[in-house]
């Protein structure tokens, strides 16, 4: 049987948001295998298992940068947010942006590609930078939208500054019609995407494997219940249906106008555009989301699990 470490047990617990106790009944559970763990907790009622992605803390700035039918989000981490908010690092994560854009917005590309300001590569200049403000920066991660006919619109939530902040989401429109409207529909839909962090533009693209992780719980979680296997398996697929329209941008009520799914926004912007809109990309990056940096007082917490 694996050895549930405390190590182990603080990981599920940063993962999950369960107390010490539960974590580390839930891995002993499932011998230590942290992702069944979870499961474990969420099917309990323990923990709803969303990994915190929202409560991360790396520091630094989130850039953006657009050209109509193209734009490009990066994230740029440093070890303060005082040096996120020094000028010469704001530029630096909007100048990047920029060339990102003349990539095919890989962090390796983006990397390699030149920094015009110092004639040098991107990794190079951001060396440079560490040298000169005396602290770590990181280009972690990026991501680019094109497309041939319509618009990628961009949002920038808790701005910094022009084109910089804490999130950036871009959303791509494809359509021949008014770019006005397409314009102003897409920032409308990226501050949803801002809102609510869908996982898939459409129900069926749902990653299969957290679908199937859903339903699982889903499962476990009605079996508590008693009921014959039959309605069992009605109230999951009911519960199911609930989740699809819960995490699928298109099926999402829309926070401008709750009275509407997403979906049925972009239908009646049609009129208006002159033209079809279909929404065919999305992305949003949230500063420091995985890298979590939580103070604790975890030896205490330890010497607890030590105890029981």
């Amino acid at each position: 049987m694996t050895e549930i470490t405390a190590a182990l047990v603080k990981e599920l617990r940063e993962k999950s948001g369960a107390g010490m106790m539960d974590c580390k009944k839930a891995l002993t559970e499932t011998n230590g295998d942290i992702e069944a763990a979870i499961d474990w907790l969420r099917a309990k009622g323990i923990s709803k298992a969303d990994k915190k992605s929202g409560r991360a803390a790396a520091e630094g700035l989130v850039a953006i940068a657009g050209a109509g039918h193209k734009a490009v989000v990066i994230e740029l981490n440093s070890e303060t947010d005082f040096v996120a908010r020094n000028d010469a690092f704001q530029d630096l994560a909007r100048g990047i942006a920029e060339v990102a854009l003349s990539t095919d917005g890989t962090v390796e590309a983006i990397s390699a590609a030149t920094y015009p300001a110092s004639g040098k590569p991107v990794a190079d200049t951001i060396k440079e930078a560490i040298a000169t403000i005396g602290e770590n920066m990181t280009l972690r991660r990026a991501a680019k939208l094109e497309v041939e006919h319509g618009v990628v619109a961009t949002y920038i939530h808790n701005a910094a500054g022009d084109g910089i902040g804490k999130l950036g989401v871009l959303v791509a429109l494809k359509s021949v019609g008014d770019k006005v409207v397409l314009t102003s529909l897409g920032r409308q839909v990226a501050m949803h995407i801002a809102a609510t962090n869908p996982l898939a533009i459409r129900a069926e693209e749902v990653d299969a494997a957290v679908a199937e992780r859903e339903r699982n719980v889903f499962i476990e979680q009605s079996r508590e219940s008693g009921k014959p296997e039959a309605i069992i398996e009605k109230m999951v697929e009911g519960r199911m249906r609930k989740f699809f329209e819960e995490v699928a941008l298109l099926s999402q009520a829309f926070v401008i106008n709750p009275d509407l799914t997403v979906g049925a926004a972009v239908k009646a912007a049609e009129k208006e555009a002159g033209a079809a809109i279909e929404v065919v990309g999305m992305a949003r990056l949230l500063l420091g989301e995985g890298v979590e940096k939580e103070a604790t007082d975890f030896a205490a917490e330890v010497a607890a699990v030590a105890k029981g």
